[in-house]
């Protein structure tokens, strides 16, 4: 960790930080935890969308090294794995975990476990991969955490649809902000992830997150703090990608918003059966994107080989 860097929810007093959890958790039961306000009571154990309940549930935590270079580092990201998603995308590439749910409920002080054993392997940081619905849960397993020793940056990697008013609760706790830009195209997202209002939801939500942690900051070979933005590109739904490199370029007049354009899309879930979404994304329509990424002025972050 570079001198100087402190991550944030070490700031933080333990009462604080307890504060944000309590408010989170009061957002569970009806939930809000998401823009769907499903409205169930969690606090029973029901399910909603995101098919999570009372307690967070755990996929799998391991030292992962196939996230972009500036989490992997040198010692790999920690990524926790959480089951369940608030959104419904049909050609998830994780459908296993976010649409079935596989994975084991856990209590607050075995998710901290995890991310102190992930701390003591080497990780770079702690990665929750899709935690939307389990905010609540996973900061207060980071207030047990981090009175058992937990000092690494917090990642919190999302698809991007996401509650004003939770982000704002992870001002000052969230480290690193990893989330998806999907769509520019509000009748795409209710057809492909049934959230219609997807665009307007996620624009607000990156604003606020660069707001929060602004450009992309280093520590070695690791990031220490910032905003990275993916987007998956889909194929036949170039204009739908324009419109959201087109946004990602505006959202800093200085350029400085670092962006994971990915080429990895294959068709997985329900896009195997859908005759638009069946097949790779071709070489010319990748030629396209790296165009626009040129125009566009985007210099800061990754575009994946094809």
């Amino acid at each position: 960790m570079s001198a100087g860097f402190t991550p944030g929810y070490l700031k933080l007093t333990s009462s604080e930080l307890a504060d944000r959890a309590q408010q989170l958790a009061g957002m569970l039961s009806p939930c809000e935890m998401c823009p769907h306000k499903c409205a169930v009571a969690r606090d029973k154990d029901d399910r909603g969308l995101c098919k999570g309940g009372l307690k967070a549930k755990v996929s799998s935590h391991n030292l992962h090294f196939g996230e972009e270079p500036c989490l992997v580092g040198r010692g790999g990201s920690g990524t926790i794995f959480l089951a369940g998603c608030n959104l419904a995308c049909i050609f998830c590439q994780n459908y296993p975990i976010s649409h079935l749910a596989h994975g084991r409920e856990v209590s607050a002080d075995e998710l901290a476990a995890m991310m102190t054993q992930l701390q003591r392997n080497g990780a770079e940081n702690i990665n929750f991969v899709t935690p939307t619905h389990f905010s609540a849960q996973i900061i207060a397993a980071v207030a047990v955490a981090r009175d058992n020793g937990l000092r690494l940056p917090l990642v919190w990697n999302t698809g991007g649809y996401e509650r004003l008013e939770v982000i704002r609760l992870l001002d000052g706790i969230v480290d690193i902000y990893l989330p998806d830009a999907k769509y520019s195209d509000s009748k795409l997202a209710g057809e492909l992830s049934n959230a219609s209002d997807y665009v307007e939801v996620n624009r607000a939500a990156l604003a606020e997150m660069w707001r929060q942690v602004g450009p992309v900051q280093m520590r070695g070979a690791a990031a220490e703090r910032g905003l990275l933005v993916r987007h998956l590109v889909l194929p036949g739904r170039l204009q739908s990608t324009r419109g959201v490199l087109g946004f990602l370029a505006g959202l800093d007049e200085q350029r400085r918003v670092a962006v994971s354009v990915m080429a990895q899309y294959f068709p997985a879930y329900r896009a195997v059966d859908d005759p638009t979404l069946n097949r790779r994304v071709t070489r010319n329509e990748w030629k396209q994107v790296q165009a626009w990424v040129d125009e566009l002025g985007i210099s800061e972050g990754y575009v994946q080989e094809r």
